[in-house]
């Protein structure tokens, strides 16, 4: 009998038995005699890293669905102050398997590329830093609390900031406006919060450096992110490409949005919305849109129809906005029960369905390569986890009709439009926790100042108006990955990079992108981001030139 995520547990380690554990583990592998009884002890470690991963998606992820619930709370702080603890026990393993006179025969059976990851993971960790990182993780927990207690009165409704998003695209002007205005107030009132929160959160991964023998957070942010196969002068390759390549064209996209809105310029309240009427919304609600979402799957590949059955089949899915519920959308794995789960918010326009696409883009993937390989090898690092969730947006273009009829056509125009422009910001944010870290002991003010650059850099038609707090640069306080996932941000454009690359494959051959795709999402996390990309057949980000091709296409079809 299939297992729902209602009935899904796991028990919280006790440290003193995880302790023995892996004495256990360490003891038994320096004594081992056989390349089997090696393996064998591996693949004991594997399996409490499964127990501890479980338990740490689910508190994670209850947490998220109600950040209000005290019991939830409890286990998040919980979480926070064992986490490092458990660390510390990989990485002592980790440098038994590195270390090893036997690893070349390990290597043989459990690939080189493992062998890469933990001596990353290694470079990432020492007991001094232990502390440390239980303080970053709650603040981190403070941050996410503090943006999810919003409650906004707006025109007779109290809504969350999720709620209140989708009247920032109403093709009412003077309501996107007063909508814009509503979402920077909260964020100037809890502000001076925010900044605190940051500025501790800025200090502490600079001190953690410090410690781990780096000159500032980069070079370990860098590790953190599981960077394998590049650095820092390749995204700076990268972000010089969007700046020739996108920038140009967004500032004409913006000229095209302006006679489509009917409007002398398109200013940060517009931004969002590219037809007079309205975007597109879907035609339903919630429960009409998963039952549309399995006519879309089960047409596009019965592989990830038959998927998606199993995510509705077995509750995996959250995708209802409501009080106290975390923003924005994830997807994690519960690795004991071989499951992803899948967590949005819905709020009626058509980011219901690019949100939910992108999170099952990844959930297919993780499902995909949830074999019997290592629990390190099952995912991929985030750069290459977001192809395969920003492609499915692209590849499911032809099923657009389903959510919205007649209006497909504006929905995949907006969609490409908002794919070219969100490259700008992407790397924009990718620059400037560059310049955040580069310069850790620079104010409040200065940070501000520092995005202020940045969108005057990547996004130099973007005008605030009267929009006071987001003008004076306050929009970053609203991108939790600074908070939570330093240097994440830049995976996106990458992934977007490549996705783009599927949408131009898939207008040769729908079926032949399909099946790069899907052998894409078999691979997981068995290579770094760029062997990955050459054996889905794309071509580098970093490469100069990899934006030619896509944004010559893209231009013709949002200008012709």
């Amino acid at each position: 009998m299939e297992t729902t995520y209602a009935q899904m547990n796991a028990t919280e380690p006790d440290l003193d038995s995880l302790g023995q554990a892996y004495d256990d583990l360490n003891r038994d592998f320096d004594g081992a005699t056989s390349g089997a009884e090696r393996l064998s002890v591996v693949q004991r470690w594997d399996q409490i890293r499964r127990e501890f991963g479980t338990w740490e998606a689910l508190v994670g992820a209850r947490f998220a669905q109600d950040t209000t619930c005290e019991n939830a709370q409890t286990a998040k702080g919980r979480h926070s102050e064992i986490r490092p603890t458990i660390t510390s026990m990989d990485v002592e393993f980790q440098k038994r398997l590195l270390a090893s006179k036997h690893r070349p025969d390990l290597q043989q059976s459990l690939g080189s590329h493992a062998f890469d990851i933990w001596a990353n993971d290694v470079s990432t960790f020492d007991p001094c830093i232990e502390q440390d990182l239980v303080s970053e993780s709650k603040l981190s927990t403070e941050y996410t609390q503090l943006i999810a207690s919003a409650k906004i009165n707006f025109r007779g409704e109290t809504l969350n900031l999720a709620g209140l998003r989708k009247y920032t695209t109403d093709k009412d002007r003077s309501v996107r406006k007063e909508a814009l205005a509503a979402t920077y107030g909260f964020l100037e009132g809890v502000g001076g919060d925010v900044d605190r929160i940051f500025d501790e959160l800025v200090g502490l991964r600079h001190d953690m450096a410090l410690k781990m023998g780096c000159e500032n957070f980069v070079e370990l942010g860098y590790r953190r992110m599981s960077r394998l196969d590049y650095g820092r002068s390749d995204v700076a390759t990268f972000r010089r490409e969007v700046l020739r390549q996108v920038v140009p064209l967004v500032a004409q996209l913006r000229g095209l949005q302006a006679e489509r809105l009917g409007i002398d310029k398109v200013m940060g309240w517009d931004a969002g919305l590219y037809a007079k009427d309205g975007n597109p919304k879907p035609h339903g609600d919630h429960d009409w849109m998963l039952k549309q979402a399995q006519l879309m799957f089960d047409d596009l590949d019965p592989r990830i129809g038959k998927f998606f059955a199993m995510m509705v089949r077995r509750e995996l899915l959250d995708l209802k906005t409501r009080e106290g519920k975390a923003g924005g959308g994830f997807c994690t794995y519960f690795a004991d029960y071989g499951v992803p789960f899948v967590f949005a918010n819905f709020n009626g326009t058509d980011g219901d369905v690019r949100v939910f696409t992108h999170e099952i883009g990844h959930a297919f993937q993780g499902f995909s390569s949830s074999d019997d390989r290592l629990l390190d090898c099952v995912w991929p690092s985030y750069d290459a986890a977001e192809i395969h969730s920003m492609s499915l947006e692209f590849l499911t273009y032809p099923q657009m009709d389903k959510f919205f009829a007649e209006e497909a056509g504006e929905f995949r125009w907006n969609h490409l439009a908002g794919a070219l422009a969100f490259l700008p910001y992407g790397v924009a944010g990718d620059h400037f926790q560059h310049l955040i870290y580069e310069e850790p002991k620079a104010s409040p003010a200065r940070r501000h100042e520092m995005w202020r650059q940045m969108e005057s850099k990547y996004m130099p038609d973007l005008d605030w108006g009267d929009i006071g707090y987001a003008a004076k640069g306050g929009r970053w306080q609203f991108q939790g990955h600074y908070f939570g996932a330093p240097f994440y941000y830049i995976d996106y454009t990458l992934a977007q990079t490549c996705a783009m690359q599927f949408w131009l494959a898939c207008e040769e051959d729908q079926a032949a992108a399909l099946e790069r795709y899907v052998g894409l999402c078999k691979l997981g996390g068995n290579a770094p981001f760029q062997t990955l990309v050459a054996q889905a057949g794309l071509t580098s980000p970093f490469e100069e030139g990899c934006l030619d091709r896509v944004v010559q296409r893209a231009a013709q079809a949002l200008f012709s």
